[in-house]
C-alpha cells in the first residue's frame, strides 16, 4: 500500500476524468477506472464501487461531490475505515467537487489536494490549449477534410476560450457572474468544429490526368469543375457551430441573459466568415496584434502564440483601457477584504491589545451615537396616507407609502441595534453573536449584516451609506412635506426602484385605457443639470436623474454614448426623459440597449416578487457606434 491511497480534485470544474484517464494510462490501468457521478440515490452504489475496489485494485472516481451534501459524513466514515494493510496497493479514489463547506474537512487534510486553474494571460490560456487532447493530437489537427478553415475556426475558439475565461478577472465588467469554463468546454467544441466541417465538406470529384478536379457532364464528357475554396463561408455552418458552442457547451453555464448576450457577442467575433476568408489579415483586437497566424503545420500556431504579449490589454477583450484600473481595485479589494476576514475579532491580555480595543470601542460608541441622533423619526404612514390618498389616476400616492413603510422597517431595525449595541458597551446588556458582529462590522466602516436583511442593496462603507440614507429620507420627506411628487425624481433614492417605474407607466395606462403590458418606456436624453427641469413635470411620464455610466463616457452636446476619458471610470448619466409609450410607437434611432443596476456588482436573483433583485430595465441610449461595441466594454447605467 503506497502511502497516500485517497486523491481527491478539488478544482474550479468537475470535469477532471481526462487527468484520472492519462494518469491511469501511464500505469496501464485504463481498463480499471469506475467513475460516478453522485447526486440523489448514487451514494450506496458509490459505496459499493469503492469496497469493490480496495479488494481488486481499481481505481474509483466520484465526481460533483457538492450534489451529494448530504453523503458526505458516509464518505468521510468510509475513507477513516480504510486499513492500509488490507486494502489492495493498486487502489485509488478520487474526488471531483466545487468549493463546497460540507466537504469533509478530514478528507481535505489527509489526500492529496489538485487544483485546475486556467493559467493567467490569452497567451499561456492559448498555448495550455493547444496541449490538450484532441488540439495536441497531429492526426485531429491534420485530419479535416476542409483544412484550412478548420485551423482558422480552431484558432479562433481557443482564442474565444482564453478570453471568456480571462474576462472573470475584470469583474462585473468581464462578467455579471463568474463562469467556470473548463477544458470540457473547449474540447466537446473542438470535435463538434471537426464534425460539422466534416460533413459540410462538398464531395470532392475524380482528379483528371492534369491535376484538376473533374466531373462527367450529362452526355458523358469529362468537364473540369472548380473545386469550392476551403474559405468560402456557403460551406462552413456557421449557424449550427455558434449555437452548439454558444448556447450548449459554454452557454450552457451561463444563467444571465446579459452576460449570454455577450457571450455570443464575444462567439461572434472568433466564429465568424471574416476569419475563414481573410485569414491573418482579420484581427480579433482593434489594435491588430491579435489575428490568426499565416496557414500551415502546428508548430506555425504555437510560434505565434508565443509571439504574444504575455499581459493581455484590456483591448484583447473589447474593453476600454480603464478596466485595468477597475481590476486592480477590485484586487486589492480582495486582498483587503480577505486580510480582514484573517484578522479575527480576538486580540491578546497584553497592554498594547487592551488600549486598541479600547480605542476600538470608543470610535464604535462614538459612530454609533452618532447615528442615533441623526436618525429622523419614523415616517408617519397614517398621515401621509390621509395626504395622498389612493387614486386611480395617481399610482405614486400608493408608491410612495410603500416606500416609507420600508425605510421605516429599516430605520427601526437599525435604531434598534445601535441602541442595544450601546447599552451593551455601557455594560447594560449581554452583547447576542448578532450584537457582536455587527459591533466588529462597524469598527471596520462596514454595513451589519444585520441591516442588511432588511435594506436595499448597497456597496458603500458604512459612513457612505448613512449619508445615502439620510439623503433618501429626505427626498421622501420633502416629497410628502410638498404634497406634490417632484418634476425631477432622484431614482437611485427609490428603495423598489422597480415599484416606481411601474407606478408612472401605470398611470399612462390608466389614462389611455391601454393593457399595461402593451406599454413600455421611451427615452430621451436630455440637458445634464436637473435644476433646468426642476420648475415643471413632464406632460406625460418621468424626469430620471441621479444615473452613473459605467464602462463609456458621455458625450453632452451630441446627447449620445462616446468613449471614456482616461482613468475616469464612472461619469454622471444625463437627465432622462422616460416617456410611457405603447410598445408599437417607440422613436426609431441608432442606439445600445443598455442595462441599468442597482449595485455596480450586477449580479443578481429573482426575488419573490418575480423581479430581480439588481437588474432594474433595459435603457436604450443614443450611440454612433454598433451595439455589440458597448456589449463588449461591459457598458451599464447604476443606480449608485
Amino acid at each position: 500500500m503506497s502511502d497516500q491511497a485517497i486523491y481527491q480534485a478539488v478544482a474550479c470544474n468537475s470535469k477532471a476524468t481526462p487527468v484520472v484517464s492519462s494518469s491511469a494510462a501511464e500505469r496501464n490501468l485504463s481498463s480499471r477506472i469506475s467513475a460516478i457521478s453522485l447526486g440523489q440515490g448514487q451514494g450506496p452504489k458509490a459505496a459499493a464501487l469503492i469496497a469493490e475496489a480496495q479488494v481488486s485494485g481499481s481505481w474509483v472516481v466520484l465526481q460533483n461531490c457538492h450534489l451529494a451534501p448530504s453523503w458526505m459524513p458516509n464518505l468521510d466514515r468510509i475513507c477513516e475505515d480504510m486499513n492500509p494493510e488490507a486494502i489492495n496497493p493498486e487502489f485509488r479514489l478520487w474526488m471531483t467537487s466545487f468549493p463546497s463547506p460540507k466537504f469533509p474537512v478530514n478528507i481535505l487534510q489527509s489526500g492529496v489536494k489538485i487544483t485546475n486553474e486556467p493559467p493567467a494571460g490569452v497567451r499561456a490560456n492559448m498555448r495550455r490549449s493547444f496541449g490538450i487532447e484532441p488540439l495536441s493530437n497531429q492526426t485531429f489537427f491534420e485530419g479535416c477534410i476542409q483544412p484550412l478553415p478548420f485551423k482558422r475556426l480552431l484558432f479562433g475558439l481557443t482564442f474565444f476560450h482564453a478570453l471568456v475565461q480571462e474576462r472573470r478577472k475584470y469583474g462585473p465588467l468581464g462578467w455579471n457572474i463568474p463562469y467556470g469554463f473548463d477544458d470540457g468546454d473547449l474540447r466537446i467544441s473542438a470535435m463538434q468544429l471537426k464534425m460539422f466541417l466534416d460533413e459540410a465538406a462538398p464531395a470532392q470529384p475524380a482528379a483528371s490526368s492534369d491535376g484538376r478536379r473533374s466531373t462527367m457532364s450529362s452526355n458523358g464528357s469529362i468537364a473540369a469543375a472548380i473545386t469550392p475554396s476551403a474559405s468560402t463561408s456557403s460551406i462552413v455552418p456557421f449557424d449550427a457551430l455558434r449555437y452548439t458552442a454558444g448556447e450548449c457547451n459554454y452557454g450552457g453555464r451561463v444563467t444571465d441573459d446579459k452576460d449570454r448576450l455577450l457571450l455570443s457577442t464575444i462567439l461572434a467575433k472568433c466564429y465568424c466568415p471574416e476569419l475563414v476568408e481573410q485569414g491573418p489579415a482579420y484581427s480579433f483586437s482593434a489594435s491588430g496584434i491579435y489575428h490568426t497566424p499565416e496557414d500551415g503545420p502546428r508548430e506555425n500556431y504555437l510560434s505565434y502564440i508565443d509571439s504574444l504579449p504575455i499581459q493581455p490589454a484590456p483591448e484583447a477583450f473589447g474593453l476600454h483601457a480603464n478596466a485595468a484600473i477597475t481590476k486592480d481595485i477590485n484586487d486589492t479589494d480582495l486582498m483587503l477584504s480577505s486580510l480582514l476576514a484573517m484578522s479575527g475579532g480576538g486580540g491578546g491580555s497584553s497592554g498594547g491589545a487592551a488600549a486598541e480595543a479600547a480605542a476600538v470601542e470608543a470610535r464604535v460608541a462614538a459612530v454609533v451615537n452618532e447615528c442615533l441622533q441623526k436618525l429622523p423619526e419614523p415616517f408617519d404612514l397614517e398621515a401621509v396616507g390621509a395626504k395622498f390618498p389612493v387614486t386611480y389616476g395617481q399610482s405614486l400616492n400608493t408608491m410612495l407609502v410603500q416606500e416609507m413603510a420600508r425605510y421605516n422597517k429599516l430605520c427601526n431595525k437599525i435604531r434598534d441595534s445601535l441602541k442595544s449595541i450601546a447599552a451593551a458597551l455601557k455594560g447594560l446588556l449581554v452583547m447576542s453573536n448578532e450584537l457582536e458582529a455587527a459591533y466588529r462590522s462597524i469598527s471596520l466602516n462596514q454595513i451589519p449584516e444585520l441591516w442588511k436583511g432588511v435594506s436595499y442593496p448597497s456597496l458603500r462603507p458604512l459612513g457612505s451609506y448613512q449619508a445615502d440614507l439620510y439623503k433618501r429620507l429626505d427626498m421622501l420627506a420633502s416629497w410628502a412635506s410638498s404634497g406634490k411628487p417632484p418634476a425631477v425624481f432622484w431614482l437611485p433614492g427609490f428603495f423598489f426602484v422597480q415599484s416606481f417605474l411601474t407606478a408612472g407607466l401605470q398611470n399612462f395606462a390608466r389614462k389611455h385605457s391601454i393593457p399595461i403590458d402593451m406599454v413600455g418606456y421611451d427615452f430621451e436624453m436630455m440637458g445634464m443639470d436637473p435644476s433646468k427641469y426642476s420648475q415643471s413635470p413632464p406632460s406625460e411620464g418621468l424626469y430620471i436623474e441621479g444615473l452613473y455610466l459605467e464602462g463609456a463616457g458621455w458625450d453632452a452636446a451630441a446627447r449620445q454614448l462616446c468613449e471614456s476619458q482616461p482613468k475616469v471610470l464612472f461619469v454622471p448619466a444625463p437627465v432622462m426623459w422616460f416617456r410611457p409609450q405603447h410598445m408599437d410607437q417607440y422613436s426609431s434611432y441608432q442606439h445600445y440597449n443598455c442595462p441599468m443596476y442597482r449595485t455596480a456588482d450586477r449580479r443578481s436573483v429573482l426575488a419573490t416578487t418575480g423581479h430581480s433583485t439588481n437588474f432594474v430595465m433595459f435603457v436604450r441610449l443614443p450611440s454612433s457606434e454598433p451595439p455589440h461595441h458597448w456589449i463588449m466594454r461591459g457598458v451599464a447605467l447604476l443606480n449608485n
